[in-house]
């Protein structure tokens, strides 16, 4: 029977793309630089690479954060500081929120019946301001930010700093809910807990499997009654 519920935060419960876009655009224009599907495409795959290169530790957050900018504008050719254009986007990302379909029907059914928690790699500031627009802090017995915590999913370190503050924990009781293989499932493996991956586009899943899958978070109570 689960107890313990560990929930990832971006395109688990909120649309991260959607709020990305948003940012993105508004952080390129205010710049005068024109915003694209391309313009798009290549700074979700650069972000996505970074992001990929903090979890198997090769770079430090402060520098994924300046460095997908950098990389980001040489590669369309926008003669732009980076770390200018860095902090314009963190700010404009920290603004306002997206649930994605049945998320918070999905926390409504959840909370009291489970220990509810949420773990994020996001920026701390970014988080905090998407949080607290999307009201849903007083659902979570507590919020765990990498950034804060002082170590990353997807290694047994955050999991083990995040646990060791949770009165009571059984990882025997313990499911890490989350959309990303690399960094919610993965990490969940690593800590020895059971993992459920949101796959919406039902990918298949390779070398890190999860023990449980579902499409969206509505799925999430139906599938804990049978646990």
């Amino acid at each position: 029977m689960v107890e313990f519920l560990f929930l990832d935060l971006d395109d688990t419960i909120l649309d991260f793309r959607k709020a990305e876009t948003v940012a993105l655009s508004k952080t390129l224009t205010d710049f005068g630089i024109s915003y694209t599907k391309d313009n798009l495409r290549t700074y979700s795959d650069i972000n996505k690479a970074h992001w990929e290169r903090l979890e198997r530790k090769e770079i430090t957050r402060a520098e994924l954060q300046v460095s997908r900018f950098v990389t980001f504008l040489s590669a369309i050719g926008a003669d732009v500081p980076g770390e200018v254009v860095a902090r314009a986007y963190e700010e404009n990302l920290s603004h306002g929120h997206y649930f994605l379909p049945g998320a918070k029907e999905a926390l409504d059914v959840l909370r009291g019946r489970y220990r509810m928690f949420l773990l994020s790699n996001g920026n701390a500031k970014v988080q905090d301001g998407r949080l607290a627009s999307a009201g849903i802090l007083p659902y979570f017995e507590n919020l765990f930010i990498s950034e804060r915590v002082g170590a990353d999913k997807p290694s047994r370190e955050f999991f083990d700093r995040c646990t060791a503050r949770i009165p009571g924990y059984a990882p025997e009781k313990a499911l890490m809910v989350g959309d990303s293989l690399t960094s919610d499932i993965l990490g969940g493996k690593n800590a020895g807990i059971s993992t459920c991956w949101v796959n919406p586009k039902k990918k298949a899943a390779g070398n890190i499997r999860p023990d449980y899958e579902i499409c969206s978070l509505a799925d999430l109570p139906g599938l804990l009654e049978g646990i």
